[in-house]
């Protein structure tokens, strides 16, 4: 009998392979074949180590904006699975969900499909079903054995390359930049945002006669005091807005997005008043985002190295605060020990929480990368998350500030404890 909500269908997804990830195209292709799945929008696909979630939203919001119908797909999600899977700049419903779901299963026989390549199939299952104009696809890990790889780009994106998945991406930034590069196809743009482009990533771009288009070299951005402009090759966008999402980062990702609708122009003209408006419209919750009232409240889902140094750089830049609390809490495949050393001095008080998830770190695991980088340091440790953001919000005066990162979890939980 099949699911009948979306709880019991996610249930049902999780129970189908032995393993959380397991990359590889063969499962989701063999499924995807018995489908049958038409697709005739146009696709922007979005990888990178950061930034694809802002410039997905980014792309999404213009898009839209413009009069396009859009569908995005991206993960993890916040609160709601249905965060993942938007039509039109609108959460997909659990009868819709659920209704994908079934298709999927109804085809795909005895093949143990994990969670995500289950919901890549079932999300683009449902695009065709809406006939949507343009998909934005968010890969998951990686790049070219990421299920949202079964489907070809006609542009696609590398935001950033830095080290995180090493055990699956590989252990140097080269062997990632190959992985993500294998997202780029032949003769269709190829976006990269970074400041610097791996070799790898350049010679797979050449080898299958990409459109490479390097960020510094043929795209990029000016700063003035209340603007920004971005020029490309095909001419520059003047008095642009700074994007609602903050963060200098942020134009790097904006960069991006309008260096592909550049690309697609042919087939989405998009006018400068749509992309205007689009940055300033454009919502994703949990990067850098500031709660009303006081103390401050920042939430951030920055869990790796490079994510959490521009956090850092973000901190510096927003003035004095008396004391600076950190709602902590990261998995424990990731590298605690480094995102530790880069906010150590920027913390006063430390509430560390346990993230109850099977890959989730203890907070004892936590203390301890903490007290080997900072022996006299003012930290407690919590069974939960949740109970490490109420401490923090007892504890924090009127002219401090709390700042919750470490992973989607961390931030997942503090937005249940304090609506949005």
């Amino acid at each position: 009998m099949l699911p009948s909500t979306l709880a019991d269908w996610l249930a049902h997804l999780e129970s189908l392979h032995p393993k959380s990830i397991a990359l590889g195209l063969d499962r989701v292709n063999q499924v995807k074949d018995r489908l049958d799945l038409a697709t005739p929008f146009t696709i922007i696909t979005v990888g990178g180590t950061n930034g694809k979630g802002s410039t997905c939203a980014m792309l999404e919001r213009i898009l839209n904006v413009a009069g396009y119908r859009t569908g995005l797909y991206t993960s993890p999600h916040l609160l709601r699975y249905n965060e993942r899977v938007r039509i039109n700049c609108e959460q997909a419903s659990d009868d819709l969900l659920c209704e994908a779901f079934s298709a999927v299963e109804a085809v795909r026989g005895d093949v143990p499909l994990t969670y995500f390549e289950f919901g890549t199939l079932a999300a683009i299952w449902l695009f065709a079903r809406e006939i949507i104009d343009i998909a934005i696809l968010e890969v998951g890990l990686g790049g070219r054995l990421d299920a949202v790889n079964a489907l070809d780009a006609d542009c696609a994106i590398v935001v950033s390359i830095g080290l995180d998945h090493t055990d699956y991406l590989g252990k140097t930034l080269e062997s990632i930049a190959n992985e993500k590069a294998h997202i780029y196809r032949a003769n269709k743009p190829a976006i990269f945002a970074d400041r610097e482009a791996p070799t790898a990533l350049v010679d797979h771009a050449r080898a299958i006669n990409a459109n490479l288009q390097l960020f510094a070299r043929d795209f990029g951005f000016e700063t003035q005091d209340t603007q920004w402009q971005f020029w490309g090759r095909r001419g520059k966008h003047h008095g642009l807005p700074y994007p609602a999402l903050r963060g200098r980062q942020q134009l790097h990702n904006a960069s991006a997005a309008l260096a592909a609708l550049d690309e697609i122009k042919a087939l989405f003209p998009v006018a400068l008043q749509h992309i205007k408006r689009g940055l300033l419209e454009v919502e994703l919750p949990g990067r850098f985002q500031v709660l009303p009232g006081q103390p401050t409240i920042i939430l951030d889902v920055a869990h790796n190295p490079p994510a959490v140094t521009v956090l850092a750089e973000q901190l510096r830049s927003m003035g004095r605060f008396a004391r600076t609390h950190a709602v902590f809490g990261m998995l424990k495949d990731k590298d605690i020990a480094s995102v530790v050393a880069i906010m150590k001095d920027l913390v006063h008080t430390w509430h560390l929480g346990s993230i109850e998830a099977p890959r989730g770190a203890s907070a004892t695991d936590l203390l301890a990368h903490l007290t080997a980088q900072q022996r006299d340091t003012d930290a407690t440790c919590y069974a939960s998350i949740g109970l490490a953001y109420d401490a923090a919000c007892r504890q924090a005066k009127q002219n401090d500030r709390i700042i919750v990162f470490g992973s989607f979890f961390t931030v997942a939980e503090a937005m249940k404890r304090k609506p949005i």
